[in-house]
């Protein structure tokens, strides 16, 4: 009996197996006809789903973290981020991220929607937030994190997304979508 294939997009997938699977990262190969009409085969990359929060104060400050990242091999600047645990909700995550890697509370909260980082062959979506009205405490590091908190001037942190000194996805749309809403192109 020939495979059942089903219809993704333009694509005809055959057949779909996982290759790996971590806490983090899935990984799976499909075999498929492609739009061409030609066969082929598909890798799919899936990370845990994940947040990230810009936390500013009053006085226009942003709240970032400095930390070693393993997979660029190098010190990075970003807001603050991390995965969704089973069970818990973005909202929830995006509090206790930045709590736990800040040492920040906040009282008020804009949801600013979803980043797809990847679309070809990587689902990772990411979750954005802007907090308000902070409280600064300690921070709740876990064992694999050694994360300094920067304090940085809003429109300096904008600046350092368009001269590249921060390159993490999530944090330069979510720097970005902040800085258009205040603009005048946003009411």
């Amino acid at each position: 009996m020939p495979p059942k294939t089903r219809q993704h997009g333009p694509w005809q997938i055959i057949d779909s197996h996982e290759v790996y699977r971590d806490p983090w990262t899935s990984l799976r190969r499909d075999e498929v006809i492609r739009p061409d009409g030609q066969p082929g085969s598909y890798s799919v990359v899936d990370l845990k789903h994940g947040v990230s929060v810009l936390a500013i104060d009053d006085e226009d400050n942003a709240y970032l973290t400095e930390e070693f990242h393993y997979g660029v091999g190098r010190v990075t600047i970003e807001t603050a981020s991390g995965g969704i645990e089973i069970g818990e909700d973005a909202f929830a995550t995006a509090k206790r991220e930045l709590r736990e890697e800040l040492g920040i509370e906040a009282d008020q909260w804009t949801d600013l929607g979803t980043v797809d980082p990847f679309t070809a062959n990587v689902v990772s979506p990411t979750r954005l937030y802007m907090a308000r009205s902070i409280t600064i405490g300690r921070q709740e590091l876990e064992g694999t994190e050694q994360i300094r908190c920067v304090k940085i001037p809003f429109q300096q942190v904008v600046q350092m997304v368009m001269t590249n000194e921060i390159t993490h996805a999530p944090s330069c749309v979510l720097i970005l979508k902040v800085a258009l809403k205040r603009s005048q192109y946003f009411a």
